[in-house]
């Protein structure tokens, strides 16, 4: 059932790469170029492929000027239960 939620998820985040791409204007071509990847790749991660790799997501993010956003938005200080829990941040490995 877990894997389930998952791909709901990855097809959520799928669904708002193509609306920032519509929102931006940008053809799956521009977007694709800008990121170095096929248009084949940028179709699964707007469908939210779980095989596409990391470095390709983070590529189109970067190509839609959204890849900070996305950083700041898993930075654990960003969050109150973070800053909380700073001190945790110095730990070599969490057990």
């Amino acid at each position: 059932m877990a894997g389930y939620r998952i791909q709901e998820q990855l097809s959520e985040f799928g669904e708002h790469v193509r609306g920032w791409r519509m929102v931006l204007g940008l053809t799956a071509q521009q977007v694709s170029e800008r990121a170095g990847i096929t248009r084949d790749t940028l179709r699964k991660v707007e469908s939210g492929d779980p095989g596409v790799g990391f470095g390709n997501v983070a590529q189109v993010l970067r190509a839609l000027g959204v890849l900070d956003q996305a950083v700041d938005a898993i930075d654990p200080l960003e969050s109150d239960i973070g800053r909380l829990r700073a001190a945790n941040l110095a730990k070599k490995r969490a057990r």
